[in-house]
């Protein structure tokens, strides 16, 4: 077999498994620990594959009439490959936790996502956690509304409408409001509790807590959640 087409070849399957495996997590197909498996060795098989096609090409040794499936299995691998690499590129950095939340010392309590998520997974950790958290996001930090308790609450419930997320629970008298979102690729459910208190002088403090349901790490996702979440309020 030559260098091409095993390289178009490896190519293709690495892409169809980096592409299908997280599908196939998030239609309940393929448990966790084997999509990631599949997506970690197709990474590998795509790589290889590529590389190969780019060393026929610089060669001159590419098939007359085989150009286009060769060039396609190329761009396909590069582009797929993408979804990975910005994964770890943005996160690779990101502390071995999973709970980001605004206040430290007194974290916003999920009460509806609790049965959604492992006993015990929604008990903050303590101290070991915000400590990484300090040191990974020092900008995570609740946000100061020039707005009364009720119309931020109305304000955060309207935001996360419009981001998307699915509502678990809406309590306005208690300043609470719970949802969760769907990471992209694997479709992981994070749930967001946030908490709004009043300051006293007629504006509202809000505190957002972000919790992933599965894993150890997150790859910064529950921070960048709590940043696009607070940012939009405070606009």
């Amino acid at each position: 077999m030559t260098m091409t087409r095993i390289g178009t070849w490896g190519a293709i399957a690495g892409s169809v498994a980096v592409a299908v495996a997280p599908l196939g997590h998030r239609i309940g197909l393929l448990p966790l620990g084997l999509a990631f498996a599949l997506v970690a060795l197709g990474f590998l098989v795509l790589v290889v594959g590529a590389l190969l096609l780019v060393v026929a090409a610089v060669r001159r040794r590419i098939p007359p009439g085989t150009e286009r499936l060769t060039y396609g299995a190329l761009a396909a691998a590069v582009i797929v490959s993408l979804f990975p690499l910005s994964a770890l590129l943005s996160g690779g950095g990101a502390p071995p936790i999973h709970d980001i939340t605004t206040d430290t010392e007194n974290p916003p309590a999920f009460v509806a996502a609790v049965a959604l998520n492992a006993p015990g997974r929604t008990e903050y950790e303590g101290e070991a956690v915000a400590e990484q958290q300090r040191a990974a996001y020092p900008d995570i930090a609740p946000v100061t509304l020039t707005v009364a308790p009720d119309a931020a609450f109305d304000r955060a419930l309207a935001t996360v409408e419009r981001m998307g997320w699915d509502i678990l629970d809406s309590d306005a008298a208690g300043g609470r409001l719970e949802a969760t979102d769907r990471t992209f690729w694997f479709g992981f459910s994070d749930d967001v509790v946030v908490r709004i208190t009043d300051t006293g002088d007629g504006g509202s403090r809000v505190d957002v807590r972000s919790l992933s349901r599965v894993g150890v790490g997150d790859l910064g996702a529950n921070a960048n959640r709590v940043r696009e979440l607070l940012a939009a309020l405070a606009e």
